[in-house]
């Protein structure tokens, strides 16, 4: 079974979830990861390393094809080198509410330098939703595959 952190479009309830990701969850659970959370102005948000709190969810997928899936829609290969993807995809710590590990879990996150290019705009509280946030529109010029 594999084991990932979401925590913008892929969480459950939020845009891409149902397409992307519940085809294949066993089961999900609130969680936090150690990082940063930035809105990115393209309508989605990006998690840098560091050591604030950031909130989402850990899916636990049944079928390690969904990776493959979830490494295309987030812009991320690895035979490529790091600076030519949009995301970064690394195992990670991951932790429930009151702070206790779960384990590690794939997070795809950005690194400093790309969110600061996009113009990132940090969240504070650690957590993104469309519903605070400004999400996707089809019609964006920033809109792919997602």
């Amino acid at each position: 079974m594999i084991q990932i952190f979401v925590y913008g479009t892929l969480k459950p309830g939020e845009a891409y979830y149902e397409r992307y990701c519940e085809p294949y969850v066993e089961t999900a659970i609130a969680a936090w990861v150690r990082g940063h959370i930035y809105h990115l102005p393209q309508g989605y948000p990006a998690v840098t390393l560091g050591d604030g709190w950031v909130s989402g969810a850990l899916l636990h997928l049944r079928d390690e094809s969904a990776l493959a899936a979830l490494d295309r829609f987030e812009d991320y290969d690895p035979t490529r080198p790091p600076e030519a993807n949009e995301y970064t995809r690394q195992l990670l710590s991951v932790f429930d509410g009151d702070r206790a590990p779960l384990g590690q879990a794939w997070v795809y996150f950005m690194t400093v330098d790309r969110v600061q290019h996009y113009g990132g705009v940090l969240i504070s509280d650690g957590t993104w939703s469309r519903a605070q946030w400004h999400s996707i529109a089809p019609d964006s010029p920033y809109h792919r595959s997602r």
